[in-house]
């Protein structure tokens, strides 16, 4: 009787022990954290041990997206290796590891219909991303430009509105009794009061390369105004560039700020990195630039509070749209690389919603990203600056064909321009040429003979 009584006993402990185990497998599967991209089958995700390499220019990546791949890692055991080359050196760099096909898993590279197809060969050289998630919450603009054929070679996060714009210190503006320039002859005039006061006009970073190009190029819209149909007769070949007078206008107007000393003595070794640094100490009165420089001011000079500075767009041929670029700086993962799919699910990761808000909490200079859903840190003045211009147009280089390829040659040839070595109208006909260089490589249909 004992012994069938102890066997009895055994037996029930047994059931218990074993409806013990599988409850508490059960549960720690609904509890498991699931990473980004995968299914909860009831099973933790094993971790993967791999390192995706991200080559990408200097500027493009930002500590906050370091961050995120930190977490990334921790979820995954995918690591990243950001390797980052100097601006002016990337593009060779890129290319000569594409061309030897030796590319990274993911590379960095503007976007832009032009500079995908040209610079990139993203038909060889990219993995088509149409089918990610992401990509029905991205901006189509920003899609647009990263797309052919109707296929997305590429990831934008960044924040296309922040528009590069004349940043201007208020108080100088009101001492002297001056307002808002609308048009070029306002702010010829309102950049000799600021120099007869020996303050330097404006801040003007010529050293970089690349952002006195702006000067000319965002406001494309208002060539387009002046010219109806321009940009699409650029991209037909029905025009060119060196017929049109409002961007022969637009150098011009360049030319003769150089020329008056609005852009101080310095400007061919100022940086774009000292941009805040020489507004906070007053002897500037106004920079083209990002829209977040003026944090960066107030950090640099405590005395100085955001409220001190405005904004208003570049006046020149009388421009008064609101230029939006709608590219920027872009992920490609490499066709040829050995981790595709962690390299899209590290992209899918950068793209979950709140990622993207840290990045926007976390970036200062972003105030928004171009994805849907998403809390904005725009500052009163920015409010201000968009409520100012209710017109709105895509800047040349993000619209018109085989432009932003040849942004840095543009630079060097306005920089010549500076110099008395060429004219305006060179500047045109020279991108003309280029454009047209260009064209026959991609075998353009507008372009054939």
């Amino acid at each position: 009787m004992r012994r069938k009584l102890w066997m009895l006993t055994v037996f029930l402990f047994a059931i218990v022990l074993i409806a013990g185990c599988g409850g508490n497998n059960a549960g720690n599967a609904e509890n498991e954290e699931t990473p980004a991209g995968t299914a909860n089958t009831g099973e933790t995700p094993a971790k993967q041990d791999i390192t995706l390499t991200y080559l990408a220019s200097q500027g493009w990546i930002f500590d906050s997206e370091m961050e995120l791949a930190k977490k990334f890692e921790e979820q995954t055991g995918i690591k990243i290796d950001y390797q980052i080359i100097p601006a002016d050196q990337y593009f060779n760099v890129l290319k000569t590891k594409l061309n030897a096909k030796e590319g990274p898993d993911i590379f960095g590279g503007q976007s832009g219909k032009s500079e995908i197809s040209l610079n990139y060969n993203v038909l060889e050289n990219a993995v088509d991303l149409s089918d990610q998630e992401w990509t029905k919450r991205e901006d189509p603009l920003s899609l647009e430009q990263l797309s052919l054929d109707g296929k997305v070679y590429a990831q934008t996060i960044w924040d296309t509105g922040n528009s590069f714009v004349m940043v201007y210190n208020k108080k100088i503006f009101a001492e002297l009794g001056l307002t808002v320039p609308k048009t070029y002859e306002e702010l010829k005039q309102a950049s000799l009061k600021i120099k007869e006061k020996g303050i330097t006009p404006i801040y003007e970073p010529i050293a970089d390369g690349w952002h006195h190009v702006l000067w000319f190029a965002e406001p494309g819209p208002r060539y387009d105004e002046i010219t109806p149909g321009l940009y699409d007769d650029l991209n037909a070949n029905k025009k060119k560039f060196a017929d049109d007078p409002s961007m022969l206008t637009a150098l011009t107007q360049m030319k003769e700020m150089y020329d008056l000393g609005f852009f101080g003595d310095n400007t061919f070794s100022d940086t774009g990195s000292d941009t805040a640094n020489k507004l906070a100490t007053g002897e500037f009165a106004m920079s083209l630039s990002a829209q977040s420089v003026v944090g960066d001011i107030v950090k640099a000079n405590p005395e100085l509070k955001e409220e001190d500075f405005g904004y208003f767009v570049i006046p020149l041929a009388d421009n008064q749209f609101y230029y939006i670029n709608p590219g920027g700086p872009s992920k490609f993962v490499y066709s040829k690389g050995k981790h595709i799919e962690a390299a899209k699910q590290y992209l899918a990761f950068l793209a979950q919603p709140e990622n993207l808000q840290y990045l926007i909490d976390n970036t200062p200079s972003f105030t928004n990203l171009n994805f849907s859903g998403l809390k904005d840190k725009y500052s009163d003045a920015q409010k201000e600056l968009f409520a100012a211009y209710p017109k709105k147009g895509t800047d040349i280089q993000n619209f018109v064909s085989y432009v932003n390829p040849q942004w840095m040659d543009i630079g060097k040839d306005i920089a010549a321009m500076f110099g008395n070595s060429i004219q305006p109208v060179d500047i045109l006909k020279n991108i003309d040429k280029r454009r047209d260089d260009m064209a026959q490589i991609a075998k353009d249909p507008a372009w054939a003979k």
